[in-house]
């Protein structure tokens, strides 16, 4: 999966890289797999703006994703792989022995026609899901699940990846794309690779509108408010606007703003670099 700069033929195309779709094999997706989704524009149900800079874009479709991986045992063969506009990563349709379909998050190396099992015993080859318990140490994973059966939460988004260093007891350790180390319990699954995708980080819009598509609005800064809709505006000419602070007065930049008794401090080992 590559990227594609844009020969210059108008001030949008100028400074445009977007990914390659080379590798996509199907443009319109599973049926069964898909359901509306509705915009909501940043309003709550009684019409009042909870959230700011959100609204227009384009029409999408939900694809159901599956994070849980429980058909174990059963083989499924990779049937294409498809754009997804709600994450930044590929999604690959598996088509199961038993009949059944699900769409996974499509890992680096992933090709059409390429048989996947999930399970406890299977081999830990990429795009393959089972419990870090059986996963040999050093190998990068993503998709990982923070309570077993509970689905996936941790890596998922493109290019990213998360590697099994060690084992202590029931728990492994996991070095987190973050740099964070933390123990998570062995039991919980993860797939093998890394996510596709990965020079999703090099694309640049090219310009406003393409930012628009994606159904959000302008951004303005607080420096340039007045001091009745931000701590941060007011003042003569260009002020700087004192110490960064959110719109409610929290402190940015610096201030911790994790529970200081939150439960699962005690499983991270070293927290995520600065």
């Amino acid at each position: 999966m590559g990227i594609r700069k844009l020969k210059p033929t108008t001030p949008g195309q100028r400074h445009k890289v977007i990914g390659a779709f080379d590798k996509i094999t199907a443009s319109t997706p599973e049926k069964s797999l898909v359901r509306g989704k509705k915009s909501t524009g940043g309003r709550n149900n009684t019409g009042k703006m909870t959230m700011r800079y959100i609204g227009g874009g384009h029409k999408q479709k939900y694809r159901f994703i599956d994070f849980k991986r429980n058909n174990d045992g059963v083989p499924a063969i990779v049937k294409t792989i498809e754009y997804d506009p709600n994450r930044t990563s590929r999604i690959a349709l598996l088509y199961y022995a038993d009949g059944a379909k699900s769409y996974i998050i499509a890992p680096n190396g992933l090709k059409v026609g390429q048989t996947v099992i999930s399970g406890s015993d299977v081999a830990p080859e990429v795009g393959n899901a089972l419990p870090m318990a059986n996963i040999p140490v050093g190998t990068i994973v993503h998709n990982i699940e923070l309570r077993p059966g509970q689905g996936a939460k941790f890596v998922r988004s493109a290019g990213g990846f998360a590697q099994l260093t060690s084992r202590e007891g029931d728990y492994v350790i996991i070095k987190m794309p973050s740099g964070e180390t933390r123990k998570i319990f062995a039991a919980c699954k993860a797939t093998v690779g890394s996510v596709g995708n990965s020079d999703h980080g090099l694309e640049k819009s090219g310009k406003a509108g393409r930012t628009r598509w994606l159904g959000r609005r302008p951004r303005n800064r607080g420096v340039v408010m007045n001091p009745v809709d931000h701590p941060m505006g007011g003042g003569e000419g260009r002020a700087s606007g004192g110490h960064p602070r959110s719109r409610k007065g929290l402190y940015a930049k610096g201030l911790k703003t994790r529970a200081p008794k939150k439960h699962s401090s005690k499983y991270i080992i070293e927290r995520r670099k600065k």
